[in-house]
């Protein structure tokens, strides 16, 4: 089974389009959470997302905070700011749709979790040493995580925990308890615009990291037409 596993969408519909175009016929489609927050296409993306059979979706912070399942305290005041329009956009299939996600699921012997197995809405896994915390909350080989918006793998040996940040278009065979971060799709944060996402191969045991470019500045002009903060709609042309 070929799996695509995405996240952290955050309501980008340009960048979702580009994302399912360049991963082609995929047996099952994983979306680790945040599908909606800082982008202008909530509706859209969540509507995408349901036509998919083969899916299984999480709910990521900003998908809880879009549905009052978290306080705005929890967010920045920018982020509290996209969120307020957030909730004033969703149509009310939207809001059913994020409100029966959960943040974390397994399948097909792998763990999926939006932010970290340890605490799947809002612990982020940026080093080797929260990581290597996190390897004894889930059973499975591999867990796929998201919440960074940054591309990583982490790999448990008998010599301790290993980071190594993947290069596009290149393929990893899984060894036995790793987690994986996919990066983001609609609003990375690794100093690269383009899209982030990754195949994985149930069979092989094989993750295949890839990047791709879209119309940014198509999606910054709709979210200046929403009114959306400014610093949200900047950062996507730079990736910070």
């Amino acid at each position: 089974m070929r799996a695509l596993v995405i996240s952290d969408i955050h309501a980008n519909l340009g960048a979702l389009e580009t994302v399912l175009a360049s991963a082609g016929a995929v047996d099952a489609v994983w979306c680790l959470g945040d599908i909606v927050g800082y982008g202008p296409d909530p509706n859209e993306c969540v509507a995408i997302l349901k036509t998919f059979s083969n899916l299984v979706c999480l709910q990521g912070n900003h998908d809880a905070a879009a549905v009052g399942d978290l306080p705005l305290e929890s967010f920045n005041a920018e982020a509290r700011s996209s969120i307020e329009w957030l909730r004033n956009y969703l149509s009310q299939d939207s809001l059913d749709f994020l409100k029966g996600l959960k943040p974390r699921s397994e399948i097909n012997r792998v763990t999926l979790v939006h932010a970290s197995p340890r605490q799947p809405m809002l612990e982020y896994l940026l080093d080797t040493y929260s990581a290597g915390e996190n390897f004894s909350y889930f059973a499975t080989d591999f867990c796929f995580v998201g919440h960074t918006h940054v591309p990583v793998l982490f790999t448990l040996s008998s010599e301790g925990v290993s980071l190594e940040v993947p290069v596009p278009n290149t393929t990893f065979t899984l060894q036995r308890r790793s987690i994986a971060n996919p990066g983001s799709v609609g609003q990375p944060r690794d100093r690269d615009p383009r899209a982030s996402y990754a195949i994985y191969d149930d069979a092989a045991r094989t993750w295949s990291y890839h990047r791709v470019e879209y119309d940014v500045s198509e999606v910054q002009l709709r979210m200046e037409a929403a009114r959306l903060p400014e610093r949200h709609i900047l950062r996507l042309a730079s990736g910070w």
